[in-house]
C-alpha cells in the first residue's frame, strides 16, 4: 500500500502490487529458516506454499477490501492519517480473520505446524554446534 500511494498508483495496481510484496516476503520469512535447517530448495518450497498460502491470501482479501471499502482511505496520502489510520485497522481485521483459520490448520497439523518441526532441526544444529564448539575448547585446555 505504501509504495503504491507514495508513487501515485491507481487503487488496482497499489493492491496488486501489495498482494504481489505480501506473497513473496511472506513466503521468504518461511524459506529462511528452512534453509538454514538444511532443506533444498523444492522441500523448502513445498513446505512455504503448503503452509502459508491460505493464510496470507486470507490477509490480503481482508486487508485490501477494508483499505478499499474505508472512504477516502486509498485516495489519500503517506502524510495523511487517514491512510495510516485506516492501513493499520486493515493489518488488525485481517490479523483477526486469518487468527482462527490459522489456529484450525495448526491444531490439525496443517498450515504453520508443518514448518515448526524444521525450526526445531534448526535451534538443535545450533545448540549442537555451541556445545561441539565449547568441548573443543574446554579440551585444548587441558
Amino acid at each position: 500500500m505504501v509504495i503504491g500511494s507514495a508513487l501515485g498508483w491507481g487503487n488496482w495496481a497499489t493492491v496488486l502490487f501489495a498482494v504481489l510484496l505480501a506473497f513473496v516476503f511472506g513466503y521468504a520469512m518461511t524459506l529462511l529458516p528452512l534453509f538454514r535447517a538444511g532443506l533444498g530448495v523444492g522441500s523448502a518450497l513445498k513446505l512455504a506454499l503448503a503452509s502459508d498460502t491460505i493464510s496470507i491470501t486470507i490477509m490480503e482479501i481482508a486487508d485490501n477490501a477494508v483499505m478499499l471499502i474505508i472512504p477516502g482511505a486509498m485516495d489519500s496520502g503517506l502524510t495523511e492519517p487517514l491512510f495510516w489510520g485506516s492501513l493499520i485497522f486493515a493489518l488488525a481485521v485481517a490479523g483477526v480473520i486469518a487468527f482462527p483459520v490459522n489456529r484450525w490448520l495448526i491444531a490439525r497439523g496443517r498450515g504453520h505446524a508443518l514448518v515448526h518441526k524444521h525450526h526445531d532441526q534448526h535451534l538443535s544444529k545450533i545448540i549442537t554446534a555451541e556445545e561441539n564448539h565449547q568441548y573443543k575448547q574446554h579440551s585444548s585446555h587441558h
